[in-house]
This record gives structure tokens, C-alpha cells and sequence, in this order.
């Protein structure tokens, strides 16, 4: 069968509709990020109208390499936050243009393709031992119901408290319908529930005048050009100490957003094998490596492995099938912008925070009788969501699972790999700084 051989969908265990419906809810779960990635890129001076079109053209190349290559049901876009970074501190706070900071993204995704080829991605991953496994799981669980809730406007920031419960406001209250109505559509076993969720609250939130409806909204329109940023490269600045510093930041935090990624929504999949290798794994971090190279080509920052895939996991998605039907989505949306971009950020928080919800069952799997594995794992899970990244929660994860493991003399326990990863941690750090 075509579909098998390509995608990875078994027709003996796997309902091609549940595929179908699988990944029209990851892609209305996460695409938030075809009307914030030009927001934010566009800061930097960018045309935002092409910024459309590279964001759906690179995010559709990479999801639908992935269906074929690793025949896995996640979904890739642009990095939330490593977006950010461009536009916000290689753009404005470091000088650099738009132009010098794409050629920046486009040699880390050379970079990114050669350390994936030399397996290097795969040592990492393999690395990590089993009860952080579990906790990078929960804790991008946790982390995904937290983006729900802030997205919503439901937990809001708090100069007194960092964080507090926001005011009783339209999109606050669109976010806790999407929520209940998640909750009860799951709980009562219905197939789709994330997905109708999401249409119900887009709905719901047109009376509230969350769902914004423009005069003369037309539900299709011709795409943007991308040729304002495509191939804009500009390398004058790029052989520097100050460029060599970021291009190490840049691949640090990518690389563990992306194998944290991988591990979270692999453990939901159920494709964890008994040892804790995770199959086709290369071929997924292979299809990121080129989508972050084919993503600067269109103008567009690095290119990751999206939490909010979990959604259609959720739902039953298990093959490329599902990441094949988000990808096309992406085509689609060049021609359907108009549609997609009602869909309000606090329509997908039912989903989002139901995700959480399904993802923290891995806690239980975690050795808590033993501290010096809780610890490692509690330090996971809270940092992810307190610092707002996976990519720091694994780090001072992983830190101090090495740092406790040698003060108690539980040495067979690490690896050389774990130890030349904790020293490279506190490297970028004091970069950081």
C-alpha cells in the first residue's frame, strides 16, 4: 500500500480518518504561528506579506519532509522565541540586519544538517537517561498547558508575583469555554475532540468579539510574493568572535528544543522502543536540519519540532499520514489565509491545556522513591515552564543529574557524553550573560 510504504500508516492498527482529523488539529493548534511569525520578523524591518508566504512555504517543506522521511505525525515551523531572538537581539539589541542575520540562520542549518549526519543529534538523544525521559515528557506537557493558559490572557504577568490569574475579559473567557468544552469532549471519549473544540470556541468567540471579522472578509486570497526576502543574504559581518558566539547559542538551544521535542511526543506515540531508542529519529532531526536551512532560503528563522504536534497525537494521529495532511494545510493557507488567521490564540488553549493534562501521565513513570533521579527530573519539568523554554529545562536537567550523580559517588550512572554536554551547559550560559 502506497500510504505504508511512504508515510508509515499501517491500515491493520491505524483509521485513516483519525489520521485526517489528527492533522487538521495540530495544524489549527499551532497556526498561531502564521500570523506571530511575521508580526515578530517583521520588526526587523522584513516585508510582512512575503513573511506569510515564507513562514506557510517553510513550515509546509519541513512537515512534509518529515511525513516522508520519518513518517512521524509531528509538525515543524519556525521556533517560537528563536524568532524572537532574531528579530529582537540579533536585529535590534546586537546591530545586525535582517540580511546578516538570515545568513546567520542559514549557516546554522548547514551546521545542523552535517551534525545530524554524523550522528551527533543521536548521541545526544541517546544519552539522556530514562527518568528525564519521562520528565522532558510531563514537562512539555506542563509547558504546553501553560502557553494555553497565557495565550488566553487566563494567567497574565505580575510585576508583584511574575505570574497571576488575569481579569475576567472576552478572550479570558472564550479560553476557559475551550477549556471546558475540551475537557468534556475528551472525557466523554468523542473522536476529534481537540479539533471541534477549536471550531466551537472560534465560533463562540465571534459574538464575544474575540473572533475579529474584517469589513469585506473574503474567505480566500492570492499569496504574497516572498521575493522581497528570499535568498537575502548578507555575510559581510559574519566572520566574527560575536557571530562564531551566536551560531553556538543558536545551535545549543536548537538542538535540545528539538531532541526534547522528539522524546515528549515520542513517549505519547508509544513508538519508544524497550531499550529507549526512538525509530527514525535521525531522519526526523534530518528533516528539521533542512527545513531551518530551506526556512532561511524564504526568509524565515530556524525551523523546529513543534510541542503543539502532541494535539494530534492526542487525537489518535501515529503516521506520516497526520503530518502530511498539516503540511498541505500550510499549502493550503497561502490560498486561505483569510479563514485560518480567525482562528483567535484563545480558541486553541482547550486544546493546548488537554495536552498538558495527557502528557503528565509519563510522571508516573519517573523513579521518585530515589532523589538523586527526582531530582534531575522535578528541576526538568519546573524550569521548562518558569524559564518558558524546553531548551533550558534539559539543560539544568541534565546538569544536575550529572551534578548529583557525582557528589553521591553514582558514577556508572553518567556517560561521557551527559558530562561533555553539562561543560558545553555552563559555556553557553556564561555566553549568555
Amino acid at each position: 500500500m502506497m500510504l505504508q510504504k511512504l508515510f508509515g500508516f499501517d491500515p491493520s492498527t491505524m483509521k485513516l480518518r483519525t489520521e485526517i482529523i489528527a492533522g487538521a488539529t495540530t495544524f489549527l493548534t499551532m497556526s498561531y504561528i502564521l500570523a506571530v511569525n511575521p508580526s515578530i520578523l517583521s520588526s526587523a524591518g522584513m516585508d510582512k506579506g512575503a513573511l506569510f508566504t515564507g513562514t506557510a512555504i517553510a513550515s509546509a517543506i519541513a512537515t512534509l519532509l518529515l511525513a516522508v522521511m520519518a513518517k512521524l505525525p509531528f509538525a515543524q515551523a519556525p521556533s517560537m522565541g528563536l524568532n524572537a531572538f532574531f528579530a529582537y537581539t540579533l536585529c535590534q539589541a546586537m546591530g545586525y540586519t535582517w540580511q546578516e542575520s538570515l545568513a546567520i540562520m542559514f549557516v546554522e542549518g548547514l551546521l545542523f544538517i552535517g551534525i545530524t549526519f554524523f550522528n551527533v543529534r543521536e548521541l545526544i538523544l541517546e544519552s539522556i537517561p530514562k527518568n528525564l525521559r519521562y520528565a522532558i515528557s510531563a514537562g512539555i506537557g506542563m509547558f504546553i498547558a501553560f502557553i494555553g493558559l497565557k495565550n488566553s490572557g487566563i494567567i497574565v504577568a505580575n510585576p508583584a508575583t511574575f505570574v497571576a490569574l488575569g481579569s475576567f475579559t472576552p478572550n479570558a473567557t472564550l479560553g476557559a469555554i475551550a477549556i471546558i468544552l475540551s475537557g468534556v469532549l475528551v472525557a466523554r471519549r468523542i473522536k476529534g475532540a481537540l479539533f471541534y473544540g477549536i471550531i466551537v470556541a472560534t465560533l463562540v468567540g465571534i459574538p464575544l468579539g474575540v473572533t475579529d471579522i474584517p469589513d469585506g472578509w473574503l474567505p480566500v486570497s492570492a499569496p504574497h510574493s516572498v521575493s522581497p526576502i528570499f535568498c537575502q543574504f548578507d555575510f559581510n559581518n559574519f566572520f566574527t568572535l560575536q557571530t562564531a558566539l551566536v551560531l553556538f547559542s543558536l545551535l545549543m538551544v536548537n538542538i535540545f528544543d528539538t531532541v526534547g521535542t522528539l522524546v515528549g511526543l515520542a513517549e505519547k506515540t508509544g513508538i519508544v522502543q524497550a531499550d529507549g531508542s526512538i525509530p527514525r529519529v535521525k531522519e526526523a532531526m534530518m528533516s528539521d536540519a533542512i527545513g531551518t536551512t530551506a526556512g532561511a532560503m524564504l526568509g524565515s528563522s530556524t525551523i523546529t519540532t513543534y510541542v503543539e504536534s502532541a494535539s494530534g497525537i492526542a487525537e489518535g494521529g501515529r503516521s506520516g499520514v497526520t503530518s502530511l495532511v498539516t503540511g498541505v494545510l500550510f499549502l493550503l493557507a497561502l490560498f486561505l489565509s483569510p479563514i485560518f488567521l480567525l482562528i483567535p490564540s484563545a480558541a486553541t488553549s482547550g486544546a493546548l491545556v488537554l495536552v498538558g493534562v495527557l502528557m503528565l501521565e509519563s510522571v508516573k513513570k519517573i523513579e521518585l522513591g530515589d532523589v538523586s533521579e527526582a531530582f534531575p527530573a522535578f528541576i526538568t519539568m519546573i524550569t521548562m515552564v518558569l524559564c518558558y523554554s524546553i531548551a533550558d529545562g534539559i539543560c539544568l536537567g541534565i546538569l544536575s543529574f550529572v551534578i548529583i550523580k557525582l557528589c553521591t559517588s553514582q558514577w556508572k550512572d553518567l556517560n561521557v557524553t551527559l558530562v561533555v554536554l553539562s561543560l558545553l551547559f555552563v559555556i553557553n550560559f556564561i555566553f549568555k550573560e
